[in-house]
């Protein structure tokens, strides 16, 4: 996400005015603030009137708390700050804020020339096109939108429209509802983030732990910010890994930890995983890293489910050292992911909260920390230049080969890898047939991989560099010399979900 566009800017201020008075105590006693110094009676309006734009705030505010839509603020942001976080989907339809966009979806634009082939009507299995006043007219009462008249066009004077939030899903788990608005089909949604980045009116929004994270530190428990591998550049282009860790210190967190080192342990146990399964015992393995690739496979391609890795995430893996370290310890991960904090949810024994980068980044605004200016402190690096790469595509693939090579040198590895969930959709399916001569998939949800999350601040391309260039620094180039990642491995067990 590189663009900051109005609705972003309004969901900022929101993170930022709760956590500013979460900090100072006065969240319960002043959050109805928030309708009036977000939505001001001068505007700008974004809506029909002032009643409406704080009717969609007030939807914002409770999704913000982790608290149900339609509860009164007042009593949310009690709730949220006694602990109380809202069971069931992440990420929602904010009702108010719907704009039931139209769902025409074909449409004869001024481009028609009423020429004399007259492609789209012959073309149209339902003769649903005539002509009218010399322009090809579509019969919405006939049309199945089956698109053959959009095909024929010599012109391309039909266009096909359809929803922003529907066009952005790529498994088809969103669509209208009987009263025109969004409507989210959970057996299908993976909880990606895709269609609250697409909507243009800020109508789908995902759930947020601030408050609750903000309390455990005020009440002093040791609460341990585990940072994922695409942070490299999120908060600002010249911003340094040290003074990244500054700013959370600064903000009230225990430690800092790496989670490229829970990378490195996941790439030795993938691997590991690989040679005892393949060809043995199955014909190829997926990756298990990104829970939106995993949550599409078990809802969408259910028998390809025995082929992923059974290896936990590199999330999982570094929660598991800390709370090994420290039992007490509330593990708190920051990344650009939607879809972990599902995966944080399914696994609160483990992982506490889910914050992403842009989140991050407003609570230390609303904390008054300009991480920019923060004193940067000595960096130390914890993994290898493999672990880093798995915040961009290619990179998890990249370390297991390298892994491989290494340790099983025999065994043959033909890696692949996919990104998009369409196209890992279609990519299982053809590894399946045996259409693609691959045994290891690796598969990112996301464009880029993690650095094209929804809750990254910086564009896809400038961090995809910058992390290249961060990990090609790492002494370690693959994670069997990561010592540190070596003996953890050794050390502890049950590094796998089914264990």
């Amino acid at each position: 996400m590189s663009q900051v566009t109005e609705v972003i800017k309004i969901q900022r201020k929101v993170w930022a005015e709760i956590t500013r008075m979460t900090l100072a105590g006065e969240l319960e006693a002043n959050v109805d603030e928030i309708l009036r110094t977000v939505v001001t009676e001068n505007g700008p309006r974004y809506r029909c009137c002032v009643h409406k734009e704080r009717a969609v705030l007030r939807d914002r505010i409770n999704m913000a708390l982790s608290q149900p839509i339609a509860s009164d603020i007042q009593v949310s942001a009690g709730r949220s700050l006694e602990g109380h976080m809202e069971e069931g989907p992440l990420v929602r339809v904010l009702p108010e804020a719907c704009d039931r966009c139209p769902i025409d979806k074909f449409m004869v634009t001024d481009a028609c020339r009423n020429c004399l082939a007259h492609n789209c009507i012959n073309s149209c299995p339902k003769k649903a096109i005539m002509v009218v006043q010399n322009r090809a007219y579509i019969d919405k009462t006939q049309c199945v939108e089956c698109g053959m008249c959009k095909k024929s066009c010599s012109y391309g004077a039909i266009i096909e429209i359809s929803r922003p939030c529907e066009r952005a899903c790529d498994l088809k788990a969103i669509s209208a509802a009987a009263d025109r608005r969004a409507a989210i089909d959970y057996g299908k949604c993976v909880q990606c983030g895709s269609c609250k980045v697409a909507c243009p009116f800020g109508a789908i929004s995902d759930r947020s732990f601030i408050v609750q994270v903000i309390q455990a530190i005020k009440a002093q428990k040791p609460v341990y910010a585990i940072i994922a591998p695409a942070f490299i550049g999120q908060f600002g282009l010249k911003v340094r890994p040290g003074q990244v860790t500054s700013a959370l210190l600064q903000f009230g967190f225990e430690a800092v930890r790496e989670v490229a080192l829970g990378a490195d342990i996941v790439t030795l146990e993938e691997t590991k995983e690989f040679v005892a399964a393949v060809p043995a015992k199955k014909k190829y393995l997926t990756t298990s890293c990104c829970p939106a690739f995993v949550t599409m496979i078990e809802k969408h391609l259910p028998d390809s489910l025995t082929h992923v890795s059974t290896t936990v995430s590199p999330m999982i893996a570094t929660a598991k050292m800390i709370k090994q370290e420290n039992p007490s310890a509330v593990v708190v991960f920051l990344g650009p992911c939607i879809a972990k904090k599902a995966e944080g949810w399914q696994n609160r024994d483990m992982v506490d909260y889910v914050l992403t980068f842009e989140e991050m980044a407003a609570m230390l605004d609303g904390a008054g920390i300009n991480i920019a200016e923060t004193e940067e402190r000595e960096y130390q690096v914890s993994a290898s230049r493999d672990g880093y790469m798995f915040a961009r595509t290619g990179g998890v693939m990249q370390a297991v080969a390298d892994t491989a090579a290494q340790l099983a040198p025999d065994v043959s590895l033909k890696p692949y890898r996919c990104e998009g969930l369409a196209n890992c959709k279609n990519v299982v399916a053809q590894l399946e047939k045996g259409q693609i001569d691959a045994n290891f998939l690796e598969g990112m949800a996301c464009i880029g991989g993690c650095v094209g999350g929804p809750g990254t601040l910086v564009d896809t391309r400038v961090t995809t560099r910058l992390v290249d260039n961060f990990a090609a620094a790492s002494a370690r180039k693959t994670a069997p010399d990561n010592q540190e990642a070596v003996t953890v491995t050794k050390q502890l067990t049950h590094w796998h979900k089914n264990q």
